[in-house]
């Protein structure tokens, strides 16, 4: 691929990442071509249609997601702390919105491909490597797993509607106090 398209590629999944976080997997081709600063001609001969950008976007995301993992894993000296950062960075605001909108489609547009699998599978298995290192030096509860963590996040950052609205407003704070019962010392129930 030439410089220039790679670089129009990743303005437009950006844009459209962004455009979607704000607005909806609904919003208007062009708005995000607009956003993206191409012509709407660039955008559908790069997707031909919506699906085929959302698809990139859910591709896109899950590889940011494993990005921010390694990143917190690098900026933090133990797996606790790189855990709660991550957590932390997975919770803010505009991610949120966006893992709520591409939650809300059916599986085959994104979850379903073979792609966003394996990368999915990637991320979860560089977080269950850190919830283990946590387990190890005894920072984490040895009764907890990397599915929990998954399934919470899930909760609070895909499916929010799902939450009372002052959890939904701040779901960064609620899923501390869930990982607070998930550190090691804590009395199991």
């Amino acid at each position: 691929m030439r410089a220039d398209a790679r670089r129009n590629l990743g303005k437009i999944v950006t844009a459209a990442a962004e455009a979607i976080a704000e607005r909806g997997v609904n919003v208007p081709m062009e708005v995000i071509a607009r956003r993206a600063g191409v012509g709407v001609g660039t955008l559908y001969r790069r997707f031909p249609d919506r699906h085929a950008l959302v698809a990139a976007i859910g591709e896109h995301y899950v590889h940011t997601m494993t990005e921010a993992l390694d990143t917190a894993t690098a900026d933090n000296g133990d797996a606790w702390s790189a855990i709660r950062a991550f957590v932390s960075w997975a919770s803010e605001p505009g991610r949120t919105a966006l893992s709520t909108a591409l939650a809300d489609l059916p599986d085959e547009v994104i979850v379903g491909r073979a792609e966003f699998r394996r990368a999915r599978e990637e991320w979860v298995e560089r977080l269950d490597h850190l919830v283990r290192r946590a387990q190890a030096d005894g920072s984490m509860r040895a009764d907890v797993g990397v599915d929990d963590l998954v399934h919470l996040l899930n909760v609070f950052t895909c499916h929010p509607d799902h939450l009372p609205a002052p959890v939904a407003a701040d779901p960064g704070r609620y899923l501390g106090l869930m990982l607070d019962g998930m550190r090691s010392g804590v009395p199991n129930s």
